[in-house]
């Protein structure tokens, strides 16, 4: 394959977790990948030894920094094809501990980031009739303690990929939108309890949390041809959780 013809991938957060196994998938499918993280730390000790993935430490939230992240993006090859709006920032706290600056700080990442870095890749999806995959969560379609920041930034991220849908498509421009349940990342197994692991367990119908690599797998499938006349979608990569509503797990027939 002509390199100039190779398919470009922006994956944002992809130090570490899902950003990471959804950047490599991309690669071993054939794209050149941009992999986007804010931490440097973690960016350097990636080693990806790969020419067709390259690391760019930049932060997705700020304007300026965004530009020069394009720019740089562009510089290392001439097209994009998808956009995977994957960082996000997570903030846990009732809703009258959840000051104003705790709620921005969450809404700068988790919105902003996913308006702006799509905003500036659109011109360049227009010319590959490429499409754009946001992350949002399960949070994102129903309520939990604790998540007042994190839950409304992304159903604000769905509402926004339906409005990117609508408007971008006669450009030929497909956006959809990942919604994860609970996922078995190293974060998630140093934070959650023996009790949470439980109840999670109890309250998803398949039982288990989801693996980063099932999580790239749908947002690949909403990236590729197999998805060509699906956008402005929402789909909870979850186990089925959030099908579950208020059913309890006591009920359950064993």
């Amino acid at each position: 394959m002509n390199e100039d013809s190779k398919k470009l991938a922006i994956v944002t957060g992809a130090a570490r977790g899902i950003g990471l196994a959804t950047a490599l998938m991309f690669n071993e499918n054939g794209y050149k990948v941009a992999v986007v993280d804010n931490d440097k730390k973690e960016i350097d000790n990636l080693l990806l030894k790969n020419k067709d993935i390259k690391t760019f430490c930049f932060d997705i939230s700020n304007d300026y920094e965004l530009k020069k992240m394009y720019n740089q993006i562009l510089e290392w090859h001439n097209r994009i094809d998808v956009l995977v709006n994957n960082a996000g920032v997570a903030d846990f706290g009732n809703i009258e501990e959840t000051n104003f600056k705790r709620w921005n700080e969450v809404m700068k990442t988790n919105l902003d980031g996913v308006f702006l870095c799509s905003q500036k890749a659109i011109a360049h999806l227009k010319k590959t009739k490429g499409n754009i995959i946001n992350i949002a969560s399960i949070s994102g379609l129903r309520a939990s303690t604790l998540r007042v920041a994190y839950g409304t930034s992304k159903a604000a991220v769905i509402h926004l990929t339906k409005q990117q849908a609508v408007e971008l498509g006669e450009h030929g421009i497909r956006v959809n939108c990942i919604a994860p349940g609970p996922v078995k990342t190293k974060l998630a197994m140093a934070v959650h309890t023996q009790d949470i692991i439980d109840a999670y367990h109890d309250a998803i119908p398949l039982n288990r949390y989801g693996t980063e690599q099932e999580i790239a797998n749908g947002i690949y499938f909403l990236a590729s041809e197999k998805a060509s006349y699906i956008t402005g979608q929402v789909l909870a990569v979850d186990g089925g959780f959030e099908a579950t509503g208020v059913g309890l797990p006591s009920l359950r027939i064993k």
